[in-house]
């Protein structure tokens, strides 16, 4: 061939190349996805990847475009996925590309287009491409179908995946095509699966269950997981052994008890026989003292089994019952002991072995249980065992004092409850230490632009943090506002109100120190920014507190960014002095003094957020007076008495009606409940601005207006009124009430957290502490106990008000027994026993009324508890005496007894009887 006839034909295969990518691209444009693959797989290696970069820009073109392109973008897009997975040459790009979330498609069209342009691949390639797809956790579950039919093109040595996300989404995609697909059942779906002996052992793996697992109604019926993984054990399919260890091994890791229900349901309809049973005992073992309850229960009765069958030897039972009886879970416990009695009666001589395991029960809460354990030691125990004897009375030591002369008699060298006994000394945890807040001066521009950036982008920004940034976003903006917005600009780049030209955004769409920060670049008019649209007065009387708490913070924004646009202030005058968002008060003269020397008048929003901050402490009106400005004499009154927080009245409302709409179930309370209202607070009316007159307004604990506030509501709103916690606590009895009688649950956070602020801690707060003990939620139960044990600690604890509440609560009905009983277990537990004794002593009335309430039992043994370690003497609660003098063994019964005998002993002790 001639030079110029190669020449020739070079130039027109290079006018066809183009002439094909130039197809591609009108295709892909057009729409007309179905011709890409044809397209496609003609081109060489180097085509396609010369096709890359402007398949790429194109991808890049339509991510700008707005919403009404959405069609033409929607069209181009699935063209784009196509070409581009085709003209991708290495696994690791093909794999990015499919995978993008701007370009993937779920339509099962789409896939066989796919399949189709990747058709003429090495099976070795498709083979890692799948795999890589499949290590997409995001995106696997909706691309299986893709790696699927990927694998089944990729050589037969090509193991399937294994990783967690492709599991699970193997389990989802069989279930479905078992039930809806051409197979018919979930059988033949496994049957005609290649990768089932794989992936079958990582079902038990994976860090979660597979959701898929439990879609069955009854574990043994067919077309369940259960009943089909048994099947294929006794086809031989996988092993029998496998699918055993699998199951205990998975119960073993725990976890939720519902993640676990197809595990123990897969171990029921596997039905393990007593000698596979036997071969696991150590994993029963195991289960039986660290699982979940109804998960223990079933692995003792497992073992239990095994002790009947003669398979469980003397010592594996000693092992076993060392761990179930120092469960809390009292059936488990009097299972056990029975169990032991068994055992005991029908070899007398393993006593040697199992009384050591039954005087484990000796330390148990349940007093109870410590009595049944010391009479089954008394019935097994024989004159002559002087060993046992000494090492059955040293762990009598661990006995409760009800139970402890009985253990002497019985064995001989166990010190009376009242010998040898040190005065009682009262735990209680440290009183928290206020931490005073960084200065917001020392901050640079830099450190001032990283912090607003984090707490820009944080949705649970705390109080503390946002106050120093907001005083160091108004110094910098002081100083150098062109420098401050140079600096931030690259911090919030990624803010959708960030544009460019003369963009402005619109403020009542941005929160927080974003206003500032945007209003610092620039992007905010003045207009905006007026006082008529950031300090206008809602009227509506439709407010919550959640919302009035927010004008306040809201004004304060404005305020200052409004000023930044004109004249800056140089500091703000509300910025906390210690982290619970209280302010000194010698720190607000000083700040005042700083405006007089230099010109400035205070801004009313953030003045008056200064004084609902500011500690009261009227030693410190003179100086404020001393100013001789009109803010120094507002602080002064405030100081001595204007800034008293308003009235308080207590009353008994009727439960809601239920109400149509999505929120009527939390109105609906079945029971009579506590609400406060308060009286309004003029001076806020009247000299405050129009934001603060919400907070002046009288407010109706017992409203039925929904709030939709109840979870998640910033912490920020707390630092509004810092030194008033009778205000606060009235606006949050409602949630906390709500937590108490229905299922709502989150108000204990905001509970804790109001323990530590200042100001008085009064009779609301008492009462919405008493409410939270009774929540529903473990965790607000817990955050209401963290309170108590605060207001204890620094000495704000009145133990006769709480007990009086609680009293009145469970007559209500508002405070649940049982609830109640974990509640001041908890409390107990930390060392706390005098001030729960004395909490529970003006409670148990109201539990003993009428024959004692249901569950009065369990707070009768915490009471009991805290008598005993306390040495609590004085008067009998009204109602014990007749309760104790029942006949029966039942738990109010038997608690009764106990707690009068403690308190008869610490009389007669302080009596020096």
């Amino acid at each position: 061939m001639s030079t110029a006839t190669a020449t020739t034909t070079s130039a027109a295969a290079a006018t066809s190349a183009t002439a094909t990518a130039a197809a591609v691209l009108d295709a892909v444009r057009e729409g007309r996805t179905h011709l890409l693959p044809g397209l496609v797989k003609p081109l060489t290696a180097a085509e396609r990847r010369a096709l890359v970069p402007e398949l790429t820009a194109l991808r890049r073109e339509i991510r700008g475009w707005d919403w009404t392109r959405r069609s033409e973008r929607e069209r181009i897009r699935l063209g784009l996925l196509v070409a581009g997975a085709g003209c991708h040459t290495g696994a690791a790009a093909a794999a990015s590309w499919i995978a993008a979330r701007d370009l993937w498609e779920t339509r099962e069209s789409v896939n066989g287009i796919l399949i189709d342009v990747l058709a003429d691949r090495d099976p070795a390639w498709l083979g890692d491409l799948a795999h890589r797809l499949a290590a997409r956790t995001s995106t696997v579950d909706g691309q299986y179908r893709l790696i699927r039919e990927l694998l089944l093109r990729a050589p037969a040595d090509c193991p399937a995946p294994t990783g967690d996300a492709f599991v699970h989404a193997w389990a989802s995609q069989t279930t479905h095509r078992g039930h809806w697909g051409s197979t018919g059942t979930l059988r033949l779906a496994l049957r005609e699966d290649p990768y089932v002996r794989e992936l079958v052992p990582r079902l038990f793996e994976t860090a979660e269950t597979a959701v898929a697992l439990g879609w069955y109604s009854t574990p043994g019926a067919p077309g369940g997981w259960p009943a089909e993984l048994a099947a294929l054990a006794a086809q031989g399919t996988v092993e029998r052994r496998m699918l055993l260890d699998g199951c205990l091994a998975r119960l073993l890791r725990g976890g939720r008890p519902a993640g676990l229900t197809f595990f123990t349901d897969l171990l029921g309809v596997l039905e393990p026989t007593e000698g596979e049973q036997e071969e696991r005992t150590a994993d029963w073992i195991a289960l039986a003292a660290d699982a979940h309850s109804p998960l223990a229960g079933r692995a003792q009765q497992v073992l239990t089994g095994l002790f009947e069958a003669g398979r469980l030897p003397a010592e594996r039972l000693a092992e076993m019952s060392a761990a179930v009886l120092f469960r809390p879970e009292k059936k488990l416990v009097r299972a056990q002991l029975v169990l032991l009695g068994k055992a005991l009666r029908r070899e007398r001589d393993d006593r040697f072995v199992l009384l050591p395991a039954v005087a484990a029960a000796f330390g148990h809460a349940d007093t109870a249980l410590q009595e049944r354990a010391l009479k089954l030691v008394a019935a097994h125990l024989r004159p002559e065992d002087d060993d046992l004897r000494t090492e059955l009375a040293f762990q009598a030591e661990l006995i409760g004092p009800a139970h402890r002369r009985a253990a002497a008699d019985l064995l001989g060298a166990v010190a009376d409850a009242a010998d040898g006994r040190t005065p009682y000394t009262e735990t209680l945890p440290p009183a928290p230490v206020r931490r005073r807040l960084d200065s917001a001066a020392q901050l640079s521009v830099a450190e001032t632009v990283e912090l607003v950036a984090a707490l820009v982008k944080s949705r649970r920004p705390t109080a503390e943090e946002t106050e120093t940034a907001f005083d160091a976003l108004v110094r910098h903006a002081h100083r150098d506002r062109a420098g401050l917005a140079t600096a931030l600009r690259p911090a919030l780049a990624d803010r959708p109100w960030i544009g460019d030209g003369g963009y402005h955004a619109d403020p009542e769409w941005l929160q927080g120190l974003e206003l500032v920060a945007a209003t610092v670049m620039g992007h905010i008019r003045v207009y905006d920014l007026r006082a008529g649209r950031g300090l206008r007065d809602d009227r509506s009387g439709q407010d919550c507190a959640h919302t009035a708490m927010a004008a306040v913070t809201g004004a304060r924004l404005y305020e200052a960014a409004a000023r930044i646009l004109a004249d800056p202030l140089p500091f703000l005058l509300a910025t906390p002095t210690w982290d619970t968002g209280s302010l000194e008060p010698s720190d607000l003269v000083e700040r005042l003094a700083a405006y007089a020397r230099l010109g400035v008048a205070p801004e009313p929003a953030d003045f008056g957020q200064a004084l609902l901050r500011v500690r009261r402490d009227p030693e410190a009106a003179p100086a404020a007076a001393a100013l001789g400005t009109p803010e120094g004499a507002r602080l002064a009154a405030w100081l001595t008495g204007a800034g008293e927080p308003p009235r308080t009245v207590r009353r008994v409302a009727e439960p809601a009606p239920p109400r149509p709409g999505w929120w009527g179930g939390r109105m609906r309370e079945s029971v009579r409940r506590i609400v406060v209202d308060t009286g309004e607070r003029p001076v806020l009316n009247r000299e405050f601005p129009a934001p603060f007159h919400r907070l002046g307004r009288a407010f109706d604990g017992g409203s039925a207006n929904p709030c939709y506030h109840w979870e998640g509501w910033e912490l920020v709103q707390l630092a509004v009124l810092p030194e008033d916690r009778e205000t606060q606590a009235v606006m949050l009895l409602p949630e906390l009430t709500a937590c108490a009688a229905v299922e709502e649950r989150g108000a204990g956070q905001r509970l804790s957290r109001l323990a530590e602020t200042g100001g008085p801690a009064g009779p609301v707060l008492h009462l919405a502490v008493a409410t939270g003990l009774g929540a529903r939620h473990a965790e607000d139960r817990l955050a209401a106990v963290d309170a108590l044990l605060v207001l204890a600690a620094r000495g704000e604890l009145d133990t006769a008000t709480l007990g009086q509440d609680l009293a009145e609560l469970l007559a209500l009905g508002t405070v649940k027994p049982n609830r109640l009983a974990d509640a001041v277990r908890t409390a107990a537990g930390t060392g706390a026993y005098a001030t729960t004794w004395a909490v529970l002593a003006g409670a148990l009335p109201a539990l003993l009324a009428d024959g004692g309430l249901r569950g009065a039992g369990e707070v009768l043994a915490v009471a009991a508890e805290c008598a005993e370690a306390c040495g609590a003497a004085g008067p009998e609660p009204a109602g014990l005496a007749e309760v104790a003098g029942r006949s029966g063994s039942s738990q109010l019964v038997a608690q009764a007894r106990r707690l009068r005998t403690a308190l008869a002993a610490a009389g007669t002790a302080a009596a020096g009887v």
